[in-house]
C-alpha cells in the first residue's frame, strides 16, 4: 500500500486517461490480490508494474477492472490488467522481465495460463511470449478496440 500513490502516477504516465485505473481500484487490486502485482523498481522508483486477477473466465472483460470481486484465487487462469513501463525506461527489457516473472509465477501456481486484451500494435509483442490471438474482443474499455490474447500451458 505504501506504493499506492506511485502505482497510479505511474498508471496515469502509460495509459490515457479513458484507460488508466484510479487509485482506488488499484488499492483494491493490492488488497485482494497483492501476488499477482508484481513491480519492476530502480534505485527505489518503480518504472514498471504487471497485474492481474485470477478466473476462470477464459477471456478478460471490462467489469474485471473495476470489480475486484472478480478475482477468484483458484481460478485457473491469470489475467493481465496492466503491463505498464515508464518511457524512459521502455526497450530495456524492463517489460519482458516482468511478463516472464508473472508468466512462472501462474505456472508454478499450477494455473492453465493467462489471459489479456491488447491493442493491435502489441499482439506481436505478446505473440512472441506465446500468446495467441483470438481475436477482436468484445471489451470497450477505454473507447479503444482491443484483441484477445490466451497464453495456454
Amino acid at each position: 500500500m505504501a506504493d499506492l500513490d506511485e502505482i497510479t502516477e505511474v498508471e496515469s504516465i502509460c495509459f490515457p486517461p479513458l484507460e488508466a485505473a484510479p487509485g482506488k481500484s488499484f488499492e483494491k487490486r493490492l488488497e485482494t490480490f497483492i501476488s499477482s502485482f508484481l513491480i519492476a523498481e530502480e534505485n527505489g522508483k518503480i518504472i514498471g508494474f504487471i497485474n492481474g486477477c485470477v478466473t476462470n473466465d477464459t477471456k478478460l472483460r471490462d467489469e474485471m477492472f473495476a470489480d475486484a470481486a472478480w478475482h477468484n484465487p483458484d481460478g485457473d487462469y491469470q489475467s493481465i490488467f496492466g503491463l505498464v513501463v515508464i518511457p524512459e525506461y521502455r526497450g530495456k527489457g524492463v517489460a519482458r522481465k516482468l511478463m516472464d516473472a508473472l508468466i512462472e509465477r501462474t505456472r508454478s501456481r499450477g494455473k492453465k495460463g493467462l489471459i489479456l486484451t491488447c491493442k493491435e500494435p502489441l499482439i506481436n509483442f505478446y505473440s512472441a511470449f506465446g500468446y495467441e490471438n483470438r481475436g477482436m474482443s468484445g471489451s470497450n474499455h477505454g473507447d479503444a478496440v482491443w484483441y484477445d490474447m490466451t497464453l495456454k500451458f
